[in-house]
């Protein structure tokens, strides 16, 4: 979320997500909508909805102003908020919001040790190794503590979302891949101060498609937008995808963008993107459960202009299994 269209009309179509057996929506923070006034929207629309960030950089608002949105959303809708937090990237950081993007590790393992600390209600007077907080309290004490989730790539931030936090929002993988990564998170909360069950909250793109060209077309575009992004790079390699992606990303840097679409090879995009028949989609989303998610945030792309979005919620909705 958003959905597609203007906010303000989006009423009706929550409700008929939730009608259609949807449980959760979860936004987004990057060049559109900020990611807290659609879910307010939401939660006042619609409480049958579990409400998710995925994610909130951690730079791009200070610690003080980062507590005060999570402890409003959650006392706007108590028991059924989520807020993750992610590093995000250089691009969004740096070159769009002209804040230093350095030490993403310390500066994400910060933000949340200092959320779980402002959550309490207490007031905080502590040197964190990324900034300093000094005779800060929540005006706003949320009747539910909101779930905490780290936005994870590699092995760093998956074990943080383990040991620190209530579980981990990974994105941009495969249904394989899901099993790798997952059990980096379940090892570190098996061996934190807190052990038990972790939520794996995972972004998957899905366009209930047969047209197999048109949708990796259209996929591979997104993909060279994303994994040319060095921390997405870095993601890659460290799951085994160096070889197949490095004559993308060699003529990405070499500024030829057309040829580095091309470059990238059909079998990443039916890694990475599911598509196919409606079944087809909905047996491969099952893999990414069978795994280790817990919880799908669907990125429903409609690239194929005879399947329109709402045909693709309805198709793939609990209601209609």
């Amino acid at each position: 979320m958003p959905l597609p269209g203007p906010l303000h009309a989006q009423r009706e179509n929550y409700k008929k997500i939730a009608d259609l057996g949807y449980s959760d929506v979860w936004s987004a923070e990057a060049d559109g909508a900020d990611a807290f006034t659609p879910l307010a929207m939401v939660a006042a629309w619609e409480p049958r909805l579990r409400l998710g960030t995925a994610i909130v950089p951690a730079y791009t608002r200070s610690p003080a102003l980062m507590a005060q949105s999570v402890a409003t959303m959650a006392d706007a809708a108590p028991g059924r908020f989520a807020i993750g937090i992610g590093s995000s990237s250089n691009v969004i950081v740096e070159k769009w919001n002209a804040i230093p993007f350095v030490e993403p590790y310390k500066k994400v393992r910060d933000v949340v040790r200092f959320l779980q600390d402002a959550m309490t209600g207490e007031k905080i007077t502590k040197q964190y190794e990324t900034f300093n907080i000094d005779g800060f309290r929540l005006g706003i004490r949320p009747e539910v503590k909101p779930q905490v989730l780290v936005a994870a790539l590699r092995e760093g931030m998956l074990k943080l979302a383990g040991r620190e936090a209530d579980g981990a929002i990974i994105n941009w993988l495969s249904a394989d891949d899901v099993t790798k990564v997952a059990a980096v998170v379940d090892e570190a909360a098996k061996n934190s101060q807190n052990p038990g069950e972790r939520e794996i909250v995972a972004r998957i793109f899905v366009c209930p498609s047969e047209n197999a060209e048109l949708v990796r077309g259209a996929a591979k575009r997104l993909i060279a937008a994303y994994l040319t992004v060095p921390v997405y790079a870095e993601f890659h390699k460290w799951l085994g995808r160096g070889e197949m992606l490095q004559q993308m990303w060699d003529l990405w840097k070499a500024g030829d963008r057309k040829a580095a679409v091309a470059a990238i090879p059909d079998e990443v995009v039916d890694q990475l993107f599911v598509h196919g028949s409606v079944a087809q989609c909905r047996a491969t989303i099952k893999k990414y459960f069978d795994n280790g998610v817990t919880t799908s945030s669907l990125a429903i792309v409609a690239f194929d202009p005879e399947v329109g979005y709402w045909s693709c919620v309805e198709s793939l909705s609990p209601s209609a299994a």
